[in-house]
């Protein structure tokens, strides 16, 4: 049986902004995600052969921090995936530690039990907001929502999640209907607008002086110019991670990343250590090894 850890100082906020290019965010108005750069990094993440570039795939093995050949997600329908054996993490600290834990966005296979899902099984505390239909429209709302129903929780320090992961869903909603043109760059700039707020209202907290936190913004996949994903180009396997918190030191270069290396963080960054029967393939973050 696995050790209570007293939760202490330290949390974690994970923020999943999905199908953000990279070779993009240079040209774009993204303060937000500039300033956890410039507190920690960002760094390219490549979405692994056997990974195909899928929403479904890759926020498994992000959540969990094992791939495909363990969590047996290999599309946007979670049919067949082995979850219970490896679970995401708001469920695996909600269970095994008795961390308060919170999750929220709006695509279903990701919080509910459609689509072969929920990816996010069990954590302390659930929020699903359904976009009223399929649209680009439809889902800047529903990011919104989804923000502002994060904002009230991660500001207030009597619900105090150690543990958070909040996903956002109109870039990639944008890039499937319209491309990667200007309606899909200002819905990135949008998306990095929440995070502000997100950062606010992790300020206000009127414990946040005395907590350690970590945040963490990652996206799953890229797209071709056209919109859309799947393949195995370039613009579809890069992703990114950025991060900033105790132990990553700010401007410095980090060591190769990968998808499975976000969960392991977050346990990490809670100073817990995992059990060796979790086989977790990604590690923490650590600094890059200068070359000889």
């Amino acid at each position: 049986m696995s050790s209570i850890w007293p939760a202490g100082p330290r949390r974690v906020l994970v923020v999943g902004i999905d199908g953000v290019r990279l070779d993009l965010l240079p040209e774009l108005h993204t303060p937000h995600l500039d300033a956890v750069a410039a507190a920690g990094f960002l760094s390219p993440v490549e979405v692994d052969d056997a990974t195909p570039t899928m929403s479904g795939p890759c926020w498994a093995t992000i959540a969990t921090g094992v791939g495909v050949a363990k969590h047996g997600v290999l599309g946007n329908h979670l049919g067949g995936h082995r979850l219970d054996v490896f679970p995401d993490f708001t469920t695996r600290l909600a269970k095994a530690h008795r961390r308060r834990t919170f999750a929220v966005g709006g695509w279903e296979p990701l919080f509910l039990a459609r689509d072969g899902g929920p990816l996010f099984n069990a954590p302390g505390r659930l929020s699903y907001i359904a976009p009223l239909e399929d649209t680009p429209e439809a889902w800047e709302v529903c990011d919104e929502r989804v923000t502002a129903e994060a904002e009230y929780v991660l500001a207030r320090s009597d619900d105090d999640p150690q543990a958070s992961f909040v996903y956002l869903g109109a870039v990639d909603e944008t890039a499937h209907f319209r491309g990667c043109g200007e309606d899909y760059r200002r819905s990135v700039e949008t998306a990095d607008a929440r995070l502000g707020r997100l950062l606010a209202a992790l300020r206000e907290r009127s414990t946040y002086a005395a907590e350690e936190w970590t945040v963490i913004v990652v996206t799953d996949h890229g797209h071709v110019d056209a919109g859309g994903h799947g393949g195995r180009s370039d613009l579809e396997r890069t992703a990114w991670i950025a991060a900033f918190g105790p132990g990553i030191a700010p401007g410095a270069p980090v060591g190769p990343l990968h998808h499975t290396d976000v969960a392991a963080h977050v346990y990490a960054a809670l100073e817990i250590v995992p059990d060796p029967h979790w086989t977790l393939d990604g590690r923490p973050f650590t600094a890059a090894v200068p070359a000889l």
